[in-house]
C-alpha cells in the first residue's frame, strides 16, 4: 500500500480520529465539561458567543456540502474514501458547533432563524462561490475551493480561537482542538492530491486563481465586519469585567496578545496568517497567488 493509499484510507481515518483524538468525547469535549458561568449570565458575551458560533455553522455547512459533493467526480477511489471520510468530519462539525449553540440557551425551534440573522452575507457569498464549482462537478476547483482555502482559513481561525479559550473557556477550546486535528489532514488532502491534476489541467488555472481571489475577499469582508462591529468591541469591554478573562498567562497567537490587542490588531494578524499560508500552499500545487482587494 503506498504512502497515499495508506494516508487517506478509512482505516487510518478510524486510527486517528474517532479511536485517536476523539475517544472518550462527547460532542468534542469532555462529559463534564461546559460553558462558563460568566458567559451564559452576561447577555453580551452570550449574545457575541453565538453570533461567533453561527458563522462556524454556517462555514461547515458548506464545508459538508462541498466535500459531499464531491466524492462522485473524484478521479479515483482513493480520493474517493477521504472525501468520505471528510464528509463525516464535516458533519460532526457541524452537529458539534450546533450543539454549542444549543449550550448557548438557542432552542431548537429557533437554530435557523438564529443562522439566518447572524450569518454574514460575505460568509454566505464566500461559500456559493465554492459550491458553484461543486455543483458543475468541478473536482480540481473544488478541492481548490474547499481543501485549500475554505479548509485553510477554518484552520487559522480555530487555532486563534483555541488559544484565546484555552483557559477562558476550556470545554470550548477542547471542540476546537478537535476540529483543527480534523482540519490539518484536510489541508494535506487538498496539497497532496490536487498538484498533479492541475498539472494535466493547465488550461483551468485562471478559472482557480479567480475563484481564489474572489473567496479570499469574501472571508477578508467577513472578518472586517466581525472585528469591526461594535459588538465585538461591547463583547471585549464585557468581557474585561470577568473574572476569568483576565487569570492565567495572556493567551498569544502569531505574536499578538489576544487579549489586550485591539480587535484591529487581531484582524490583521488573521488576515495575513491565512493568505501567507494561501500564497505558500498555492505556490506548491502550481497556482500563482493572487492578491484580493480590500473590504
Amino acid at each position: 500500500m503506498t504512502d497515499f493509499l495508506k494516508a487517506y484510507s478509512i482505516q487510518y481515518w478510524l486510527e486517528s480520529c474517532p479511536q485517536g483524538y476523539l475517544e472518550d468525547t462527547v460532542h468534542g469535549h469532555g462529559p463534564d465539561d461546559h460553558e462558563p458561568d460568566a458567559l451564559l449570565e452576561d447577555p453580551t458575551l452570550r449574545e457575541q458567543a453565538i453570533r461567533t458560533t453561527v458563522q462556524l455553522v454556517a462555514g461547515e455547512r458548506c464545508a459538508l456540502a462541498a466535500s459531499s459533493g464531491l466524492i462522485n467526480s473524484a478521479p479515483d477511489e482513493a480520493s474517493k474514501r477521504f472525501l468520505a471520510t471528510q464528509t463525516l468530519d464535516e458533519a460532526r462539525h457541524v452537529e458539534v458547533f450546533t450543539q454549542r449553540l444549543y449550550d448557548l440557551g438557542v432552542k431548537p425551534r429557533e437554530l435557523e432563524d438564529v443562522i439566518a440573522a447572524y450569518a454574514n452575507p460575505h460568509l454566505i457569498q464566500f461559500a456559493e462561490l465554492l459550491l458553484e464549482k461543486v455543483d458543475a462537478k468541478d473536482f480540481v476547483a473544488g478541492v481548490v475551493g474547499q481543501n485549500v482555502i475554505l479548509e485553510g482559513m477554518a484552520f487559522s481561525v480555530f487555532e486563534m480561537m483555541e488559544t484565546v479559550n484555552r483557559e477562558a473557556n476550556p470545554k470550548f477550546a477542547r471542540t476546537l482542538a478537535g476540529t483543527i486535528a480534523d482540519e490539518r489532514r484536510h489541508v494535506g488532502f487538498g496539497e497532496n492530491r490536487i498538484g498533479s491534476l492541475v498539472r494535466e489541467h493547465p488550461e483551468k488555472k485562471n478559472e482557480i486563481e479567480t475563484m481564489q481571489e474572489e473567496m479570499s475577499y469574501h472571508m477578508l469582508a467577513t472578518f472586517a465586519d466581525q472585528f469591526r462591529s461594535p459588538e465585538m468591541r461591547a463583547e471585549r469591554k464585557a468581557a474585561q469585567q470577568v473574572g476569568n478573562w483576565n487569570q492565567g498567562k495572556a493567551p498569544e497567537w502569531q505574536g499578538v496578545d489576544l487579549r489586550a490587542a485591539d480587535p484591529k490588531e487581531i484582524e490583521q494578524a488573521l488576515a495575513d496568517t491565512i493568505l501567507v499560508a494561501f500564497k505558500e500552499r498555492l505556490g506548491r500545487i502550481g497556482l500563482d497567488y493572487r492578491t484580493p482587494r480590500q473590504p
